[in-house]
């Protein structure tokens, strides 16, 4: 990836990029390289085959421990961020029964809210409630 810009005075100027993104390299490409490398036998051809390809000799160095581990997953760009956490069962039901738990907690507090309207109503209008849940 070349960012650099030709300038009249034939010197070259590079150009800032206006937000550095991470490179990813594909399996294939790592795969190629590493075999370039291998084939490099004269002193410096690493070097220019690393200049030539914009790559850092550490990057080479991760693809040939992963390649020498058989970790050829290892090749592949890991997934970035954390983990995802595999949930429990039971803290599934746990949850399910907490908002079951809100659910009947609101429920109650409308009835007992509707039982006061009655009572006010009933002293509104003097019409005695009767005790013991309606029974004379």
């Amino acid at each position: 990836m070349d960012t650099s810009v030709e300038t009249p005075a034939g010197g070259t100027e590079t150009e800032v990029l206006a937000k550095a993104q991470r490179r990813r390299f594909t399996v294939e490409y790592k795969r190629r390289i590493l075999k370039e490398a291998d084939r490099c036998t004269r002193p410096g051809e690493i070097g220019a085959l690393l200049r030539r390809e914009g790559l850092y000799a550490s990057a080479l160095t991760a693809w040939r421990a992963a390649r020498e581990r058989g970790a050829i997953a290892g090749l592949a760009s890991k997934p970035r961020g954390p983990r995802a956490r595999r949930v429990d069962p039971r803290d599934r039901k746990l949850a399910a029964q907490e908002r079951e738990i809100v659910q009947w907690k609101a429920r109650a507090q409308r009835a007992e809210a509707l039982v006061e309207i009655q009572k006010k109503f009933s002293e509104m209008v003097g019409v005695p409630l009767l005790a013991n849940g309606g029974k004379r």
